[in-house]
């Protein structure tokens, strides 16, 4: 990559990456349309970014695909981000390499093929859509420590009673699949490991110290809301499981909410104009010509993003060039 961008565009980057080839058109569209919707669902219930899934216009689809269908995500500046595509490639690609099968009638044919993949500048789509400006925020379900435990102590023997009492604890998080981390480094103050761990988006903090022991009690923080409250120690495990799914679904929903008030509707090109500057995704008619798809790129910067699966196909009129237009598409400033 030339022009590089940190997490979104690097010089060098790791692809997930993958290429069928099918006997049929169908069985390759029906593999094209699966990996598309496979990408949201990871997006979605792992990343807990909303996506909206499309099709790329003929200018902006993949050199020599049929079709390319994309996700794309809003980041909370306002641009879009494209985080992952699925392309039908038909037979082009198998008759530049004759790349053939033999078919049930024992004759050669060539392929119809696919190719589809992610990159890791969904690591920059997963910053952009949930940090704030204490740091990460990390979804439980991607997080690498999902829980970290600090103790409070004001001497050795305070360390070991609370050492003591959280090896327990530890090893029923772990039996429930939870990652978690004890730091009971003694280089360290606690107030700098509070403030580390925000900053590196574990989803929840425990700090337990000798009184919380006596008390049967324990400090518990929440990355996304950074609310404090105080759990009882009995059944811990068990809260912090329910605590984590709380956080992934409260980090989607925040996410859709914000995506969902930067999507707007507009009918003509002045209104467009104005709206645009503001961010988000704008919903107009387009004509489906390049010609008027270049216009607006031109003069505005902002791109097709896609043509939407979802949503409203009713018919209307070109906001540039008043032509008769399918249904409404998406535009956006991109990344």
């Amino acid at each position: 990559e030339m022009r590089t961008r940190m997490f979104l565009r690097t010089a060098e980057f790791l692809w997930q990456e993958g290429h069928c080839a099918h006997a049929t058109a169908e069985e390759s569209e029906t593999r094209t349309v699966q990996m598309i919707n496979l990408y949201a669902q990871f997006a979605r219930d792992y990343m807990a970014m909303p996506v909206i899934i499309g099709v790329k216009t003929a200018n902006e689809r993949f050199a020599g695909a049929l079709n390319t269908y994309t996700i794309e995500a809003m980041m909370q500046d306002g641009k879009a981000l494209q985080a992952g595509t699925s392309h039908n490639l038909g037979q082009n690609f198998a008759k530049a390499f004759d790349v053939t099968f033999v078919n049930k009638e024992n004759k050669p044919e060539y392929v119809w093929a696919n190719s589809w993949g992610v990159s890791t500048r969904l690591m920059g789509a997963l910053i952009m859509t949930h940090s704030d400006d204490n740091g990460l925020v990390l979804p439980p379900h991607l997080a690498p420590i999902q829980v970290v435990i600090i103790p409070i102590y004001k001497n050795s023997e305070q360390l070991a009673e609370i050492s003591a009492r959280v090896a327990p604890i530890v090893s029923e998080l772990r039996a429930l699949g939870i990652s978690v981390k004890y730091d009971d480094a003694e280089n360290k103050r606690p107030g700098f490991k509070f403030a580390d761990y925000e900053v590196k988006g574990v989803p929840v903090r425990l700090a337990i110290g000798a009184r919380d022991i006596e008390n049967g009690t324990v400090e518990v923080m929440r990355r996304d809301t950074l609310e404090k409250h105080v759990a009882p120690l009995d059944g811990i495990a068990e809260y912090i499981k329910g605590l984590l799914e709380d956080i992934q679904a409260n980090i989607l929903q925040k996410a859709v909410q914000y995506r969902d008030s930067m999507i707007r509707t507009v009918d003509t090109y002045d209104e467009f104009k104005v709206e645009i500057e503001k961010g988000g995704f704008i919903l107009a008619h387009w004509d489906g010509t390049t010609e008027t798809e270049e216009k607006v790129k031109e003069e505005t910067k902002a791109t097709i993003r896609c043509i939407p699966l979802d949503g409203d196909k009713t018919p209307g009129v070109c906001m540039v060039t008043g032509k008769p237009s399918a249904q409404r598409v998406i535009f956006a400033r991109n990344y």
